[in-house]
């Protein structure tokens, strides 16, 4: 799956916070993502993100 920065994602689980939304904040080798309820900013590879998503919604309906 090819992600973009402003996208969100979907978690499988819930953080600990209780949130399961996450903002795409860079993309390359690995992807930071942040957490839409606490803040909190986790790096995470490729795979490891694509195992975790449940729904990715990309910048275009994010934005809207």
């Amino acid at each position: 799956m090819i992600y973009s920065e402003g996208g969100k994602i979907i978690s499988k689980k819930n953080h600990a916070c209780g949130g399961n939304e996450w903002l795409i904040v860079r993309t390359g080798a690995d992807i930071k993502i942040k957490c839409s309820t606490c803040g909190r900013v986790v790096f995470l590879s490729v795979d490891q993100l694509t195992r975790l998503t449940k729904k990715y919604i990309p910048c275009e309906e994010v934005n809207v």
